[in-house]
């Protein structure tokens, strides 16, 4: 099931053209691409096994019949998101009842960096 939700991640360099000047990531591990000149088409894989990935993820794509955008998470996956999840909902449930206790501005800009440390590791579903 783990080789499904590899194969079925949208990779983030094909979500659409990137701004000029905008630092470019790989299409398959998301690492910053190396500023490039401007001869030759754009980089979008860091390396050949990136590119690899990439291509095997697309033919099983093919293959399954799956939608190009679909995403397949395991168990444990899914699992894991769920626990993150909820420790974001905590970490908004603690602003809230910080706010209604009368909690200074230092305490509430403390609980909101623990609210936004929450949001940025659910962003890393990789």
């Amino acid at each position: 099931m783990r080789e499904t939700a590899e194969l079925a991640q949208p990779a983030p360099a094909e979500a659409g053209p990137a701004r000029r000047g905008a630092p470019r990531h790989c299409g398959w591990c998301g690492r910053r691409l190396p500023e490039g000149g401007n001869v030759g088409r754009r980089r979008r894989y860091c390396g050949q096994s990136c590119r690899q990935r990439a291509y095997e993820r697309r033919t099983a794509l093919q293959r399954s019949g799956l939608p190009e955008d679909a995403v397949v998470l395991s168990d444990t996956e899914v699992a894991a998101l769920q626990d993150r999840l909820f420790q974001l909902r905590c970490a908004a449930e603690d602003i809230v009842t910080a706010a209604d206790d009368g909690a200074d501005v230092h305490e509430l800009r403390g609980l909101a960096d623990e609210i936004a440390r929450a949001a940025k590791d659910l962003e890393q579903l990789r």
